[in-house]
């Protein structure tokens, strides 16, 4: 895969490339994240889980993935 099919994109302040077309959900496979117990930003806004495999990175995507952790 050549460099045009490419994409830089940062997750949790790392910087992250991936092929053109990449899925949210296929970044979360890709992470091995636990959608049950996370949150997930994109640019700055809460991304409904049931809409992953509809968005679509762009180049300079800015995602924070954010884990829940239990305690008291």
């Amino acid at each position: 895969m050549n460099k045009k099919n490419k994409i830089k994109i940062t997750v949790n302040g790392k910087l992250l490339t991936v092929s053109f077309k990449f899925s949210l959900k296929n970044l979360i496979g890709k992470l091995k994240t636990p959608i049950n117990k996370v949150a997930i930003e994109l640019n700055e806004e809460i991304v409904d889980k049931k809409k992953l495999n509809k968005i679509f990175l762009k180049n300079k995507d800015k995602i924070e993935i954010v884990h829940f952790i239990g305690g008291g």
